[in-house]
C-alpha cells in the first residue's frame, strides 16, 4: 500500500510513522507513507495556500489551485483508489472504514487547515470525507495519523499474530471481552478461574458473552442495528 499526505505541517505528521508497528510496516515495505508540503505547489512567491472567503466571514480558506496541483500530479504518476479529505463533517471513522481502506491499493489523504477547503476541492477531487469524532482540531494531520494507524495495523504481515486485529474491538460489532496476563494473583485479585482451565470451547464461549454483556453496558448503540 502507498499513502500520499497532502498537508501544510509535514513535520507535524512524520513523528508517528518513525516508532512503533508504522515504522516496522514501512521498514518491512508493507506501506509505503509519503508526505508533500501543499506550500511547494503555490504560484506566488508568498507560497501561500489560503484566501478570505467570498461573500465575507471569518477564516480563511485553502485554494483550489495548489491543491489541484499537487493531486494532479500524484494521479499523472499513479492511480488511486481513494482521495480522501480529513474534516469534521465527514463520516465518523470505524473499524468498517478502517478494514475497507486497508485492502487498497493507492490513497491520497487531505489534512484540512484554517476554514478548510474550497467547495469547489470537495466537489470535483474528493472521493471519501473522513472525521476521526464531532470535534474540532488545529488542522486535519492529527486525524491523517490516526486514519493512517487504524489502517496500516490491519495490513497482512504488519503485526506479530495475525489474528490479534480480527480479536480488536468492533470487529464484530461488539466491544472486546476483558483480557488479563500473569500474574495470576496479584494482591488478591484473580483471574477467573475459567481462563486457566484449558477448557478452550467455554473460554471462548465465557468471551462472547462477555463482549455482549460489555458492548450492552457500555456502547448499547452499537447493537440497535
Amino acid at each position: 500500500m502507498r499513502i500520499d499526505i497532502i498537508t501544510v505541517l509535514p513535520e507535524l505528521l512524520k513523528s508517528p510513522f518513525e516508532a512503533s508497528i508504522l515504522k516496522r510496516a514501512i521498514d518491512a515495505g508493507l506501506v509505503s507513507v509519503h508526505f508533500h508540503n501543499l506550500r511547494d505547489y503555490s504560484s506566488d512567491n508568498y507560497k501561500s495556500i489560503d484566501d478570505t472567503q467570498f461573500g465575507g466571514g471569518a477564516g480563511m480558506v485553502m485554494m483550489i489551485e495548489p491543491i489541484d496541483k499537487c493531486i494532479s500530479q500524484l494521479k499523472s504518476e499513479r492511480d488511486y483508489d481513494e482521495v480522501i479529505y480529513m474534516t469534521p463533517d465527514g463520516e465518523t471513522l470505524n473499524q468498517g472504514i478502517a478494514n475497507q481502506l486497508s485492502m487498497k491499493g493507492n490513497i491520497i489523504i487531505l489534512c484540512g487547515h484554517y476554514k478548510g477547503v474550497d467547495q469547489r476541492v470537495r466537489d470535483h477531487f474528493i472521493t471519501k470525507e473522513i472525521s476521526i469524532g464531532d470535534y474540532v482540531l488545529s488542522g486535519g494531520e492529527l486525524g491523517a495519523a490516526v486514519l493512517c494507524d487504524s489502517i496500516i495495523r490491519l495490513i497482512p504481515g504488519v503485526l506479530g499474530n495475525e489474528t490479534s486485529a480480527l480479536t480488536d474491538s468492533f470487529q464484530d460489532g461488539l466491544l472486546a471481552p476483558p483480557i488479563y496476563t500473569k500474574p495470576r494473583d496479584y494482591k488478591g485479585w484473580k483471574v477467573p478461574e475459567l481462563l486457566v482451565n484449558g477448557n478452550f470451547p467455554k473460554i471462548e464461549k465465557w468471551r462472547e458473552e462477555q463482549a455482549l454483556e460489555r458492548t450492552k453496558r457500555r456502547r448499547p448503540d452499537l447493537l440497535e442495528d
